[in-house]
C-alpha cells in the first residue's frame, strides 16, 4: 500500500503539495479526468458560462480558462454593511482540461498536449464518474471509478518518469559543463540530487504521486527547482453522482473511492452531481421554483431516513471552490470603504509589504505600516456602523510593520510613501 501523506521530515504546517508549488497569488486549478466524466459541465457551473460539453471524447482540446468568485461570508458581511458601488470578490482561476485516456503519456488521443496543460496548472480537481447513463458514453464502455482513478494516476506518473529522466540528463550536462568534463567521462552528480531522484523514482514506479512521499526541505527544493513534476500538485477528488444518489448520499462506489484515496496519500473527496446542479442553476431566475425544487429534494432525503441540516439539499459548488482555493495555500485579506469592498488574494505566509504589493507595487515599495482589524473583532465591536471607531476605542485596531504575517480575513488599510526611492 502506498504511504500516507505526511509532513516533511523537517516539519511544517503547510501541506507538502503546497510547498512544492509556486509562491504566487495568481495560481490556478485544472479540471482533470477521463473524457465524459463531467469536467466541462462542472466548469460551466463553477464559472457560470458555457463551453462545449458534448457527449464524445476530446470535445475540449484547448483548455478553457475562467475565474470564479470565491464564496466568503466575511466579504459579504462587509458588502452588506458598506453597500459600496464597487464590489470585488476574491477569485479562483480554473482551467477545463480535455480528457485523458490510457496511453496519454505516450501520445494516445491528444495526450501530450493535455498533459502539458496539466503541468501548467497549480492544483487539480480530479473529476471521477460514479453515475450510470446510457446517454453518456464511457470511453472504456463501463463505469468503474477505481479503474478510472488508476488510469489517470498511472498516466501522470508515467509522464513524471519521463520528466525525471529529462531532469537527470539536464543536471548531468550542467555538471559536465561546470567541471569541464569530456563526453565520455563519468559525471559525478551530488548525493542530494541522486538520493532525491531515487526516492522520487521509487514512488512513481509504484504508481504513487510524489506528493504522497516524505521529504526534507532540501529534497523539496530539488524537486521543486529541477524536476517540474505533475504529481506534486494538490488534488481534490470530485465524485460525479446521479441526482438521486447525491440527494440520498448513497452510491455503491463512494466507500471504494474513499478507500482508494486513503491508500494513495489521502485527500479531500467531494461528492457532487452535475445533474442536480444543472437543474438547480436552470431555476436561478425563478426563486420560488428553485426553493420548491430544493424542498422536494430534501423531502426525498427525509423519506430514506436522512434528517438534519447536513441533509438539506443545497449546491456543493461553493465548497468545491473554497477547498480548491485553500489547497493552493491561498488566503485573502479585505479592504473596505464607501467606494469599494474588495477581497485580495495572497499566498499564506505573506508579510504585510507583500500583501500591499498585491494592491499596487508602489504600496510595497513605499510601505510604512498596515492598520489592521481582525474580522471577528470588527463584527463583534463595530456596533452597526461602517467604521473602525469602536474598534479603536476597544484597542482592537492595531498598527503592524514589515514583519507582520497577514492572516486570513484581516481588514487592512495600508500606509505608504510613494516617493520612496526604489533600490537598484
Amino acid at each position: 500500500m502506498p504511504p500516507k501523506k505526511k509532513a516533511d521530515a523537517e516539519g511544517s504546517d503547510v501541506p507538502l503539495s503546497a510547498r512544492f508549488g509556486r509562491v504566487k497569488n495568481t495560481l490556478k486549478m485544472g479540471l482533470v479526468g477521463l473524457p465524459n466524466v463531467g469536467k466541462s459541465s462542472l466548469f460551466n457551473l463553477l464559472t457560470q458560462q458555457s463551453v462545449a460539453a458534448e457527449n464524445y471524447p476530446f470535445c475540449t482540446i484547448d483548455p478553457s480558462e475562467a475565474k470564479c468568485p470565491v464564496p466568503d461570508q466575511r466579504f459579504q458581511y462587509l458588502v452588506d454593511l458598506w453597500k459600496p458601488p464597487s464590489v470585488v470578490p476574491a477569485v479562483l482561476s480554473v482551467w477545463d482540461i480535455a480528457g485523458i485516456i490510457k496511453g496519454a503519456s505516450e501520445g494516445a488521443g491528444l495526450g501530450n498536449a493535455f498533459l502539458s496543460h496539466i503541468a501548467s496548472v497549480d492544483g487539480i480537481f480530479h473529476v471521477v464518474r460514479a453515475f450510470d447513463s446510457d446517454e453518456v458514453v464511457h470511453v472504456d464502455d463501463s463505469v468503474d471509478p477505481i479503474r478510472d482513478l488508476e488510469t489517470i494516476v498511472s498516466e501522470l506518473c508515467l509522464k513524471d518518469l519521463g520528466m525525471l529522466a529529462a531532469a537527470e540528463q539536464k543536471e548531468t550536462e550542467s555538471v559536465r559543463k561546470e567541471k569541464g568534463l569530456g563526453r565520455k567521462a563519468e559525471v559525478p552528480l551530488s548525493d542530494a540530487f541522486k538520493g532525491t531522484m531515487d526516492k522520487v523514482r521509487a514512488l512513481l514506479e509504484s504508481n504513487t504521486a510524489v506528493s504522497c512521499g516524505t521529504f526534507s526541505n532540501t529534497e523539496i527544493d530539488i524537486i521543486k527547482d529541477k524536476f517540474e513534476l505533475i504529481t506534486t500538485k494538490p488534488i481534490i477528488y470530485c465524485i460525479n453522482l446521479s441526482k438521486r444518489d447525491y440527494i440520498r448520499k448513497r452510491n455503491k462506489w463512494l466507500g471504494k473511492i474513499s478507500d482508494w484515496v486513503k491508500g494513495h496519500g489521502g485527500g479531500v473527496c467531494i461528492p457532487f452531481s452535475v445533474e442536480f446542479e444543472e437543474e438547480l442553476w436552470g431555476l436561478r431566475d425563478y426563486p420560488d421554483q428553485q426553493k420548491a425544487f430544493l424542498d422536494e429534494c430534501t423531502e426525498e432525503a427525509t423519506k430514506v431516513g436522512l434528517t438534519g441540516p447536513q441533509y438539506k439539499a443545497k449546491s456543493i459548488l461553493p465548497r468545491i471552490i473554497k477547498v480548491g482555493y485553500k489547497s493552493l495555500n491561498l488566503i485573502n485579506f479585505l479592504t473596505a470603504g464607501d467606494k469599494e469592498v474588495k477581497a485580495w488574494t495572497v499566498f499564506k505566509g505573506a508579510k504585510a509589504p507583500q500583501a500591499a504589493g498585491v494592491i499596487h507595487t508602489d504600496f510595497e515599495r513605499g510601505f510604512i505600516k498596515a492598520e489592521i482589524a481582525g474580522f471577528e473583532d470588527f463584527k463583534a465591536l463595530h456596533g452597526g456602523v461602517a467604521s473602525m471607531a469602536k474598534l479603536k476605542e476597544a484597542g482592537k485596531y492595531r498598527q503592524e510593520g514589515k514583519e507582520y504575517v497577514v492572516q486570513d480575513g484581516d481588514i487592512i488599510l495600508f500606509q505608504f510613501n510613494v516617493t520612496a526611492t526604489k533600490k537598484k
